[in-house]
């Protein structure tokens, strides 16, 4: 038996056929296009997201042996879809994740007071990064399209709801644990929608969809609309959820870094709320068909993948991403120099968007090789200074984030595109004093959203079963650790911050 896995990102979707033993048969790809209407905002066209939907599945199930026993779905979190309950068309664009532009809506909550609140309810902070203060700037702005939800017309989401829409011809409008976590309108302890929350932001209940647990039985896929398929749908998760679980970190403390466009680093914290003072987010992981939830604590860090591509794209120093790792090698250290890529601000544990890049430390001597090498070393850095906090290591007691404070940071599981540069796992390991293992499966994202489907429809029978599938490719010892590069850093980093 296999399982189709959709992995819709934000620049494009992935599909994949996941076979019993874990491995990937097959893969389809197709990107989709990003609109920038105004500097700080980023949109969708949900029709785009559909098309290269069906294209990626279409290209996975022609390489395919067998035809798939279930379908999972992991999505770009946070991002606010609207479209017609009877049509399926949207009537707007969806304004992504990534969108600045409710900055000004944030604020105004936030001198009002309400911020210890909202974080009390969600584990959260009122940041424009989450969906509920979009839908407050779409009924203010967009009243054509707001009219239509006021009046039952038209349906709010997420990517996951939204595909799921159209996957099962507008029959399912449903939305799992992990997803609703990331909207500023879930309460971690209710499970639930909160109406308080709904009221704050501006957004009727009726309008949001049923919350379901994140594996089991969720919906049906229209063969008539969906390659000719008659489908379970059977697993749904936000992608850095999905990537916990694809990495089977299933015990509390198991830790894991996606090392992506940005890099978020996700730690177990089993059916505690663990909320953290000290810049991270408490989420759900995952939600079991009995109502079980597993919770997270979540570093965000904004920009890691995009420091390289700047390089490449924006400087022309390298030419390909993995160029960078032979640049940064034939350097022995940064020569001093100092990278600090905020290119759209600081996440965790800063949480500071008014934050700008900065390159400090730069000599008559500096090379390219030193700048590469030393984005590099930003991103470990980014990592370590997440991992720190999340583990309490060098951290005061009143900081540490709750029961996984340890003495010494975990076991790093890595994955996503930038896990693949061996230098920079190196780095990795030694800045956090630990061990970092990497999958041979290094689509975490997929695999999770196929091991969700899987067990919620008897591919496999346990998370045990699951753990059998991880292969290691390849496990970094740490070395020596070059504190004194890290204090340089934490310095630069109080330079960049305009809270610093």
């Amino acid at each position: 038996m296999s399982v189709l896995a959709i992995d819709a990102g934000t620049t494009g979707v992935t599909a994949l056929v996941v076979t019993e033993d874990g491995r990937i048969e097959s893969k389809g790809y197709e990107e989709f296009a990003q609109h920038f209407p105004e500097p700080g905002w980023v949109e969708h066209n949900p029709e785009d997201i559909w098309q290269a939907t069906l294209s990626a599945c279409a290209a996975a199930l022609r390489a395919a042996t067998s035809r798939p026993a279930c379908l999972g779905i992991t999505n770009q979190r946070e991002t606010a879809v609207l479209w017609d309950r009877r049509t399926l068309a949207a009537p707007r664009r969806a304004i992504v994740w990534q969108d600045r532009r409710t900055a000004g809506i944030c604020e105004r909550l936030r001198s009002a007071g309400h911020e210890p609140r909202v974080s009390e309810l969600t584990g959260l902070r009122l940041d424009p990064y989450f969906t509920a203060s979009k839908l407050s700037w779409l009924a203010e702005h967009d009243r054509g399209s707001w009219e239509g939800v006021l009046s039952g017309e038209v349906a709010v989401g997420t990517v996951d709801s939204y595909l799921i829409a159209r996957l099962t011809a507008g029959a399912r409008h449903v939305t799992d644990s992990s997803n609703a976590s990331r909207t500023l309108l879930y309460g971690l302890a209710s499970g639930s929608w909160e109406p308080e929350l709904c009221e704050l932001f501006g957004v009727p209940e009726s309008a949001l969809p049923e919350i379901v647990p994140s594996y089991g039985p969720i919906g049906r896929t229209d063969p008539g609309v969906f390659l000719g398929l008659d489908l379970p749908i059977s697993g749904v998760a936000g992608d850095q959820q999905a990537a916990l679980f694809g990495q089977t970190c299933f015990r509390v403390g198991e830790v894991k870094c996606t090392y992506g466009t940005g890099s978020f680093i996700l730690t177990n914290t089993g059916q505690e709320i663990v909320r953290s003072d000290a810049g991270l987010l408490t989420t759900v992981a995952w939600q079991t068909p009995s109502g079980d939830i597993t919770y997270a604590l979540e570093g965000s860090v904004f920009v890691t993948g995009a420091a390289v591509q700047w390089l490449r794209d924006g400087l022309g120093l390298i030419g390909t991403a993995p160029e960078s790792e032979a640049v940064a090698r034939t350097v022995p250290d940064s020569g001093g120099v100092v990278f600090v890529p905020a290119l759209t601000g600081l996440g965790a544990p800063y949480w500071d968007p008014e934050a700008r890049g900065l390159i400090t430390g730069i000599t008559r001597g500096t090379t390219r090789a030193h700048l590469v090498r030393a984005t590099l070393e930003a991103i470990a850095f980014e990592v370590r200074d997440v991992v720190e906090v999340m583990t309490g290591v060098s951290t005061p007691a009143s900081n540490r984030a709750g029961s996984n404070g340890a003495g010494s940071a975990p076991m790093l599981k890595a994955d996503g595109g930038a896990s693949g540069n061996d230098l920079l796992m190196q780095m990795q390991a030694d800045q956090l004093g630990t061990v970092v293992e990497r999958p041979v499966v290094q689509e975490t994202t997929g695999l999770g959203a196929a091991f969700l489907a899987g067990l919620g429809s008897g591919v496999w029978g346990s998370a045990d079963e699951l753990r059998e599938t991880w292969r290691l490719d390849r496990r970094f010892e740490p070395g020596t650790r070059d504190d004194a590069a890290y204090e340089r850093w934490r310095a630069a980093v109080a330079l960049a911050s305009t809270q610093g």
